[in-house]
């Protein structure tokens, strides 16, 4: 179709308009070293001074704007990353995506609290449990595709919630109180100010970021891609389909249950309400918002999702419904998300629903599924 944008096998677009986004990376993907590495930088550095009290008093007038970057955002981001590789890169729909949050909570809460163990090394112990969680839940389950394997997910995130609700051994109903705070490194106290939890959080996204973008372009990326896209050809070209799709569950699982060792370190209090359905649900549209498998997309959604009802917590109630709208809004106009990569959105055109070939396909305007309903 004249001005249709048709992807080449390098990822630019062959023909069609000219977009600022576009234009962005193709500045990026030739820009040298030097200038790639200055922007990293100036990230960091801008990430670094965030919590200023000058920058809080707009962002989030009616709370502390520290702990707001903490939680919601901070945590949001991280738990997005870790979704983003099972929804964007693998394409595997995962509605359960909390259990494995809360696994690292409550790692950390109840050896904590009851064999006095340090933070540090209990942290590396949330994360293997939750990696091993989701090696469990994806053995038996993943031969599913599309409805069915988000049913199981879904499940899977209940039966961790309800098990945590009904377990004496970890507080049952009543929770964790009195979970301790990590012990100072570098001279730095985790007490009552909020600043070190925030770096501590914002060194985990850095760290998962820098793994995520890494693992993505290594083999086992590509393999990602390959199932994404048709899971029946990447098993004909020889692609182990079901040991890529088990490692996506396994790597996604291990960045929830470090979001969750941090969580509970900060909260002091966990109980299962902590953990809800929702909150999968939350994260699985920051992923979709910002533009699923895209990464840069995937931090501003997860940041436009927790940021906005903070800052209008001031209209009450009625910010959720504000909330609600602006996201059907970006849903109904632009729903490969805000900053979709390229291949992201040749799928969309193609009639997958922006999340890859999940047996879930939905036909777009301009898919080659639509074209046959037309005839």
């Amino acid at each position: 179709m004249k001005g249709e944008e048709v992807a080449t096998s390098n990822g630019k677009p062959a023909r069609g308009g000219f977009h600022p986004i576009d234009g962005m990376r193709d500045w990026w993907a030739d820009a040298p070293h030097w200038q790639r590495y200055a922007l990293y930088i100036a990230l960091i550095v801008f990430a670094l001074i965030l919590p200023a009290p000058w920058v809080g008093s707009f962002m989030s007038p009616d709370s502390d704007w520290t702990t707001v970057l903490i939680f919601p955002v901070g945590t949001y981001i991280l738990l997005a990353v870790g979704l983003n590789i099972v929804v964007g890169h693998a394409g595997l729909l995962d509605l359960g995506f909390v259990a494995f949050f809360a696994i690292g909570a409550y790692t950390w809460a109840s050896i904590g609290t009851s064999y006095g163990w340090s933070y540090w090394p209990t942290v590396v112990l949330g994360i293997f449990l939750a990696s091993i969680s989701g090696v469990i839940l994806g053995a038996p389950t993943l031969r599913l595709r599309g409805d069915y394997l988000a049913i199981v997910t879904l499940g899977f995130g209940e039966i961790v919630r309800i098990t945590a609700n009904n377990t004496d051994a970890i507080g049952g109903a009543r929770g964790i109180t009195n979970v301790p705070h990590p012990e100072p490194i570098f001279g730095v106290e985790f007490f009552l100010d909020p600043a070190p939890y925030y770096y501590l959080m914002l060194f985990a996204i850095v760290l998962v970021i820098v793994f995520s973008v890494r693992l993505n372009k290594s083999r086992v990326g590509r393999a990602w891609a390959a199932i994404r896209e048709d899971e029946d050809a990447a098993e004909l070209m020889g692609v182990p389909t079901f040991k890529f799709k088990l490692l996506a569950f396994a790597i996604g699982a291990m960045i929830g249950g470090f979001a969750g060792t941090i969580y509970a370190s900060k909260a002091v209090f966990i109980e299962p309400n902590n953990f809800p359905f929702i909150l999968s649900a939350t994260i699985l549209a920051a992923v979709v918002l910002g533009g699923s498998g895209n990464l840069p997309g995937v931090i501003i959604g997860a940041f436009v999702i927790a940021w906005l009802p903070e800052r209008f917590r001031f209209l009450s109630e009625y910010r959720i419904l504000i909330f609600g709208f602006v996201l059907v809004l970006m849903m109904a106009l632009r729903p490969e998300g805000i900053l979709p990569s390229r291949q992201r959105k040749a799928e969309l055109r193609e009639g997958t629903g922006g999340m890859g070939a999940m047996g879930a396909e939905v036909a777009g305007p301009d898919s080659e599924a639509s074209a046959e309903v037309a005839k």
